[in-house]
C-alpha cells in the first residue's frame, strides 16, 4: 500500500510541522540494546496538535543469516480522544520509503534542477529506495554505485538496472565523487567515506546513515565550505551527522527551507549537505495517511 508518492507527501509535510511555530514537539530520541549488545533498538516519539505516538526501530545484524532483513520499524498511534492505542503499522518496508522520501523532498529544495548523476555511497537494503525516491523528482540519468564489497556493488548495479536506471559500479570512490550532482551516503561508517577535495562546486550531498553517537559519514573539513540543512537540528547535532559541526556554524532545518523562511541554494555553486537523523513526525505522518488510505478504501468496498 505504501508508495513513493504517499511518502513523499506525508514526510514532506511533516518536515514543515517539525520547523513550524511550536505546535510540534519532537522527543529525544532513546537508543537501547536488547539481550546481545549488538541487537540495537531505537525509539522516537512526538505529537503535534492532531496526532501522537512513536517508532520503534530494531537492527538485528545476525537476521541476515536466517533470511531476514537486519533492519524493522513498528509504529503506533495514539488515540487522541482516550490515549488507547489507536493503530499500529508494520512498517519495515514503509520506513524504507519513508527514509527515502526524505531525501527526495531535500534534493528538489537544495539540489541544482539539472542535477542528472548520482553517486550512491552503499549497496544495501536502503540504498535502492534513495534511488528510486530521487529518479522520481529529477531527471536522473546516471548512477554510480560505490561499495566495499565488489559482489554487493555488481548485485545492486544489476538490480538498479532492472528499474530501469542507468547504473555503474564506480571505478574509484574519488571518480565517483568528481562525477556527480548528488551524492547519497546510505550507510553504518564511522568515519568520512570521501575527502571533501573531491566534491565539485555545486553538488548536493545527502547523508542518510548517521543516527546514533560516533557514526560519520562526510569529512569534517567539508562543513565551512558548505550550507548546512538537516531534518531537526537538535537532534541532528546529537546523533546525526552534524554531531561533528561546530556549536557555532549554522544548521537549518530543512522545513524552514520548504516554508520559504530560510534560503536554500543561494547559487549555483553552493554546495548543499542535506542530515537525515530520522525523526518521528516522519514515521507519525506517513503512517496516519497509510491509515487513511485502508479506512478510505474500506469505506469504498462497503459500498460496493
Amino acid at each position: 500500500m505504501i508508495t513513493h508518492e504517499i511518502a513523499f507527501d506525508a514526510v514532506k509535510d511533516a518536515l514543515i510541522a517539525a520547523a513550524a511555530d511550536g505546535s510540534s514537539t519532537i522527543f529525544p530520541a532513546v537508543i537501547a540494546n536488547g539481550a546481545r549488545k549488538q541487537d540495537v533498538f531505537t525509539i522516537k516519539s512526538g505529537t503535534t496538535s492532531t496526532i501522537s505516538g512513536f517508532k520503534v526501530g530494531s537492527y538485528w545484524p545476525d537476521n541476515i543469516t536466517k533470511g531476514h532483513r537486519n533492519h524493522n520499524s513498528t509504529i503506533l498511534l495514539i488515540d487522541q480522544a482516550s490515549g488507547k492505542i489507536g493503530s499500529v503499522v508494520e512498517a519495515g518496508e514503509v520506513n524504507a520509503y519513508r527514509t527515502a522520501a526524505a531525501d527526495a523532498v531535500a534534493a528538489v529544495a537544495l539540489a541544482r534542477p539539472e542535477s542528472s548523476t548520482v553517486a550512491i555511497f552503499g549497496a544495501g537494503h536502503q540504498a535502492l529506495f534513495e534511488c528510486l525516491a530521487l529518479s522520481r523528482v529529477l531527471l536522473i540519468r546516471n548512477v554510480l554505485v560505490v561499495a566495499r564489497d565488489p559482489v554487493k556493488a555488481r548485485r545492486f548495479e544489476n538490480q538498479l538496472k532492472e528499474h530501469g536506471l542507468n547504473a555503474a559500479v564506480a571505478p574509484s570512490a574519488q571518480k565517483a565523487c568528481m562525477h556527480a550532482d548528488i551524492i547519497v551516503t546510505a550507510t553504518s561508517a564511522r568515519a568520512p567515506l570521501f575527502e571533501a577535495a573531491w566534491i565539485r562546486p555545486g553538488t548536493h550531498i545527502a547523508c542518510m546513515g548517521a543516527d546514533s553517537k560516533g557514526k560519520q559519514e562526510i569529512p569534517s573539513s567539508l562543513y565551512p565550505l558548505s550550507r548546512l540543512f538537516c531534518d531537526l537540528p537538535a537532534q541532528s547535532r546529537t546523533i546525526g551527522e552534524f554531531q561533528h559541526v561546530a556549536s557555532s556554524v549554522e544548521v537549518i532545518a530543512i522545513g524552514d527551507v520548504l516554508t520559504g523562511g530560510q534560503n536554500a541554494r543561494e547559487s549555483k555553486d553552493d554546495i548543499t549537505i542535506f542530515d537525515s537523523s530520522g525523526i518521528a513526525l516522519q514515521d507519525l505522518f506517513v503512517a496516519e495517511r497509510l491509515v487513511r488510505v485502508l479506512n478510505d478504501r474500506t469505506v469504498e468496498t462497503d459500498k460496493l
